[in-house]
Order: C-alpha cells, then structure tokens, then sequence
C-alpha cells in the first residue's frame, strides 16, 4: 500500500513540473491536489489526479496539457479504454477533432458515447460529410446507434441532402424503437423531412410519436411556413393548442409569418392576443414575426406600435419594418427609419440594404441611392447578388443602364433575379437589343428563365419597336409550353396594337381562356393610337360587359372620340362620368432639385412658390424651340376650344412646368423628371428641342417607361 501510494505521489509530482512549466498551473492547485492524494487510496488517487488536470486544460484550450497527461497516463497504467473516452471528449472541448480523432483511432474499443461525441461535434461545426463517415464506420463496426447518434445524424442527412441513407437509417430508428418513443429522435425526423420539402412525411412521423412536445410540432409548423403551406402551419398550431401543448416563442414565431403570408389578421391578431397572455410578446423572436405579420397585412401603424415596444431591436427586425414599409408603399417612412438605423450603429445586411434601394428606385431617388451604394461597398456587399440586384434596379429606374450594367458585371454571383433585374433594367430604359442579348446570355449559362424573364424580354421588344422579335419570341414560349399569364399577352396585345397590328392583337386575346380588363383595355389604347373608332366601341362593349361603368375605358373613348372630332359622343362620355362620379386623374410631374422634391400639376400655374420664375423661364424655353421648329400639335387637347387656348393648354403641361424650374435653378448635369401618366406627342416633340437648346440630357420617366432626350432625339425613336 506504501509503495503504491508512494508511485502515485511520484507521478503526480512529475505532472505538475510539467503543468507548472507548460501551462502555469498555480502553487495552491499543487497544494490542494497533494493532500487529495494523502487522503485517498490509490485506485481512487488515479481518477482524482487526472480529471481535475484535465477540467484545468480544458479551461486554459490546452492541447499541449492534454497530450503531457495522456503521456503520464500511459506511465502510470491509467487503463486505455478510460483514458481514451476521457482524453477524446476533453480534446473536442477544446476544438481539438483532429487530436480527438487520433486518440480515437488509437482506442482498442471504443464506447457508444465516444462515438457519439465524434458524431456531434462533427455535426455541429459544420463538418457533416465528416459526421456521416464517422456514423457509417460505426455501424460498420458492428455498434447500434442509439438516440442521441440518430438525433445528430439526421441534421446532417438534409444538411448534405442524403435522402437514400436517410430513409434507411429512419428505418433502422423503426427497428430500435427509436422513432414512436423517444422524442429527440422524433423531433430531428420531423426536421430532417421538412428540410427535404417532404412535409407530408414529416406530418407522418409526427403522428407516430407517442408524447408530444412543443418542440416536435414547432419543426412541423416551421417546415410547412418555409414551404409556403401556411394553411397547414395553421391547422397545425390549432392542433397543438387543442392537444394542450403550449407554444413556445419559435411557434408563435413561425405560425405568425404564416398568417402574414395568409392575409389573415383575425387569427393573426388571436394569436397575438395568446402571446401576450403567455408573457411571449416581449420575446424579440415573436416580436419580430408579429411586427412582420402586420406590415403584410397592410396595418402599418399596428406594425409601428409593435415596434415602438421593442426595447432593443436588431438587425432583422429593423430589416422586417424597411422592407415591410417599402412593400406597403411607404418608401420615405422606410428610408427615415433606415436612416435611424445607422444612426444606431445597428449594421445592416444585405436584404436591409437591398429594401432601402428599393425605396430609393421606387421613387427614383438617384442621389440618395448613390449615398446607400456608398454603404454597400463600406460593408463589403457591391458583389452580393441580393445588394447587388437592388442597386441594378436604382440605376434602372433612374435612367442610368449603363450605371446598372457596371453594378451586374462586377457581381460575384449572378442568378435569375440577377438577370431579370438587368433585362428590365434595359427594357425600361428602350434597349431592346441589350436585354435579348443578355437573355441569350441567361440561357447558355443554363439558367431556367421564369414569368418575370419572359414579361421583361416581351416588354424590352415592345419598348424597342423589336415587333418581329417579340413575335419570334412569344411563338418559341408557347412551342415549349411555358406558362403565359395574361402579362404576358397583354404586353404581345400592346406591341401588335402599337404598331398597327389590331386584327392580330385581337387574335391573340380570343386565345386567353378568361380574358381580363387590362387585356380588352389595352387593346382599345391601341385603338385609340390609331384612331380606330369603329373596333374601339366594339372593344368598349365587352369591357363593360366585364366591368360596368369601368373609369379607363370611359376617359379612353373621351380622348379618341375627342381626337376625332366626334364632340357629341365626348359629352355623352362627360356626362356619364359626372353621374357615375368619376374623375380623371390629373397630370403630375416630379422634379428633385437640391435633394428635396417638387410636384407640378397640369394647368397649376401659380400654387409654387417660385411660379414667377417658372413661367418666364417656361415663355424663354417655348420661343427657343420655336425657333428650332417646335409647332403645337394640338391634336393632344382633349377639349373643344378656340387654336389660341389649346396652345396655352399645352404650355400648362406638368412635365413642361418641372424642366422650366428645373432650368431656372441651374440644376448641373441630367435633368430627372418623373410623370404619374405616360408624355404626350406634344411635350415629347418639345422635350426633344430642348434637349438641343440647354445642351444637357433629360430623362423623363413616365407611367410606362424612359425616355432619354439628349441633342433633340429620343432613345425611343419616337415609337411611343
């Protein structure tokens, strides 16, 4: 008993000269260790010496430590299979696999939980090819997972997208009793088929399960929320509450964005009311969710209320009220609150970045985008694919493809909404040539073209005059069975219209099983185009068969019967509009000088401030294009009046009132004009000389597209 005693105290001495000149192990440790061994015997003495070096090692992530006590282990006969559990699970704790791993190897026999530990680890430091390896050699060994093995390697089965030898290791769950009894199993099935998109599998699973819990229908409830089945995410929930489960933040998490997606703010807000009855609503998760459920049910001060109560909010939450309040049309509130946000410091993402650059192109806010395309690059994201889409789609909207062609071919990864940000991009501004080129393009490189890509090549020919393209284009679509919606024959009807081509647009709208309103009314834009009255009344009936009393309809055949000179049916039109109420919206255009927007109205002289400068810039701008031939079309007036007044009617244009004050303020560079209706003939002739005069281009971007005036010419090629 001496003499072993007397060996134990000899090794330990030898393992602190070790710790003491390895990892500083303090004196008083020393101490306290030396009278555990005088009072222990030795086949306890060997246990005490190491475990508490080990724990040591592991809170200093000493790997040189561990490997000095497997070495003083092996001389003091520590017996392998113990030394070798404990020295594997101590070097995973300090990050150590490959060490773990050696030590494994080494291992005679090795016990179901240091199988499991390798497993997990692997797993869980996204080593998962790793995990798999480790868990096939195991069965392979002859060793029987047990829960906690087929818990772990289920996530790495739909993390590597294994389905086969998933399918085969849930049937060996089914053998061992696993599936039915033990929940942890139960619930990384559920997940595991849900993250394979088999939510009917993983319902099936859940069924089988003997006691549920919350956390095994909240993977079923996330699974059909992420597959966009929000109806049985629902009925899922409503279960859960009638089976007595209470949920917990992640559920009401994910059963909310459900009931966003839906639509559904009455169990949106019953869910809301369960929250807060269970102490849930102050959860920064459940918050979030609800603050999302909100904004997409179009309750934007319910969204802000729910804000205004969360006390710290992060980088997804404010990313949930920028892009909700964009998406709800409230681009200035969003770009205000992104502008919080980084007064903050809270860092925004990508997607945060992406929604604030929609605002800013939705309402064509070129110097504010630059600023936020400052920010993207500050943060490292100009080539992400989702900052990168919205900065292709600001400059697109502004009018600048080149700007946005830069952004796209500098991209690290392009995709299909890359692409078809890109193609628009190009058909909004008339370069119909580019955007064919770079589907083309698309297509080699094998990407899958969806209804956005077909809508945006049919509209960049229709916007280029590419008539016969367009057609090519369309026939091809319907040969491989594309699915075309009626934005897709609407824009075929619009270019066949346009161009003259109304028997063939009228065609193609008989092949539409339900042809819509805007199809019919399209087609009688065309009409009126090209004074067409006879097909346009004909047209008119079956619109207001469809919709009776249809405003579009009636202002259209106001202006054609106006353009032809039918004055009687023009007062007939006026007539029913007073009595059915309908008014027609007025001309307006924007102008932003200075970072601040100004708004002019057709026939509005005198409500801006500088109305005096206006005009007399206005009266300057006029005789200069008169000079370089610009003539009145006054084809353009609706109205029956006197050659003098349609003339001053022109001259009260908006867009002609928004580039006088833009001229008068000396705005440097492009002149930017935004315009809720599409440009006359008149104001586009007009636009064009003074182009020529101020020297400088204009872009102005109407209801329907750019139009790029530089040196009295138009990108349209004065199509439209």
């Amino acid at each position: 008993m001496r003499r072993d005693f007397n060996g134990g105290l000899i090794a330990f001495s030898r393992i602190l000269k070790i710790f003491d000149k390895k990892t500083g192990l303090s004196e008083p440790y020393f101490h306290s260790q030396f009278r555990l061994l005088c009072t222990t015997s030795n086949s306890i003495t060997t246990t005490h010496t190491f475990s508490p070096l080990l724990r040591q090692c592991i809170d200093e992530r000493s790997i040189s430590g561990i490997k000095n006590i497997q070495a003083q282990m092996l001389k003091s006969g520590f017996p392998i299979q113990l030394s070798g559990s404990k020295l594997v699970d101590a070097s995973l704790k300090c990050g150590e696999i490959g060490y773990a791993r050696q030590l494994f190897d080494g291992m005679p026999e090795r016990h179901i939980v240091t199988w499991n530990s390798l497993i997990a680890y692997s797993i869980k430091h996204r080593r998962s090819k790793e995990g798999v390896e480790m868990y096939r050699l195991m069965i392979t060994n002859n060793v029987l997972p047990d829960e906690y093995t087929l818990s772990s390697v289920f996530k790495a089965f739909s993390d590597l997208s294994l389905e086969k030898e998933a399918l085969r290791s849930h049937g060996l769950a089914v053998i061992l009793g696993l599936e039915v009894s033990n929940l942890f199993v139960g619930s990384a099935l559920v997940d595991m088929y849900v993250k394979f998109g088999k939510t009917r599998e993983a319902k099936l699973v859940l069924d089988r399960v003997d006691e549920k819990d919350v956390v095994l229908i909240t993977a079923l409830i996330v699974g059909y929320s992420q597959k966009g089945q929000d109806a049985e995410a629902v009925k899922a929930f409503q279960s859960m509450l009638a089976e007595g489960v209470q949920p917990n933040e992640y559920t009401y998490a994910s059963v909310l964005i459900s009931c966003g997606n839906l639509k559904d703010i009455g169990i949106g807000k019953l869910i809301h009311g369960l929250m807060i009855k269970s102490g849930f609503d102050s959860a920064l998760g459940s918050q979030t969710s609800l603050l999302t459920m909100y904004l997409r049910c179009s309750l934007v001060d319910d969204s802000l209320w729910v804000f205004k109560c969360i006390e710290y909010p992060n980088q997804v939450t404010w990313t949930s009220l920028i892009s909700g309040l964009v998406e709800n049309s409230r681009e200035e509130m969003a770009l205000t609150e992104f502008g919080k946000m980084m007064r903050d410091s809270i860092k925004p993402n990508s997607f945060t970045l992406s929604s604030a650059l929609r605002g800013c192109s939705n309402l064509a806010m070129f110097e504010e985008g630059r600023q936020i395309h400052g920010i993207v690059t500050k943060y490292g994201f100009d080539r992400d694919k989702y900052a990168g889409s919205g900065l292709i789609d600001l400059y697109g909207k502004c009018g600048c493809s080149d700007m946005a062609r830069s952004v796209f071919d500098t991209l690290n990864e392009v995709d299909v909404i890359s692409f078809n940000t890109m193609i628009y991009s190009y058909a909004q501004n008339g370069f119909g040539r580019e955007a064919l080129e770079l589907f083309e393009r698309m297509i080699n490189l094998g990407l899958q073209p969806n209804d956005v890509t077909v809508l945006s090549v049919l509209l960049a020919c229709n916007n280029s005059g590419l008539v016969e393209e367009g057609c090519e284009l369309f026939d091809s679509f319907r040969k491989d069975k594309t699915v075309l919606t009626n934005d897709h024959y609407a824009c075929m009807v619009d270019m066949l219209g346009r161009a003259g081509r109304l028997e063939e647009a009228e065609m193609l709208i008989t092949e539409v099983v339900n042809p819509d309103l805007v199809l019919w009314r399209t087609l009688l834009s065309a009409c009126n185009i090209h004074r067409n009255v006879e097909m346009a009344e004909r047209i008119k009936r079956k619109i207001l068969e469809i919709a009776p009393g249809d405003e579009g309809t009636l202002i259209l055949m106001s202006n054609l019967y106006a353009a032809t000179g039918k004055w009687n049916k023009v007062i007939e039109m006026k007539s029913e509009m007073k009595e059915m109420k309908l008014k027609k919206n007025p001309a307006m255009s924007w102008v932003e000088v200075d970072r601040e927007t100004h708004t002019f109205m057709a026939g509005d002289l005198f409500s801006h401030p500088n109305s005096g400068q206006i005009l007399e810039t206005l009266e300057e701008l006029i005789k200069k294009a008169k000079d370089l031939g610009y003539v009145e079309d006054k084809s353009c007036v609706f109205q029956d009046m006197e050659e003098s007044a349609k003339e001053r009617s022109l001259h009260q244009h908006s867009e002609k009132l928004a580039i006088a004050f833009a001229v008068w303020r000396n705005v440097c560079g492009t002149i930017r004009i935004l315009k809720n209706l599409r440009v006359c003939v008149d104001c586009h002739n007009w636009i064009k000389i003074v182009s020529r005069v101020i020297k400088r281009e204009i872009i102005c971007r109407d209801s329907k597209r750019f139009h790029h005036f530089r040196d009295g010419s138009c990108s349209c090629g004065d199509y439209w």
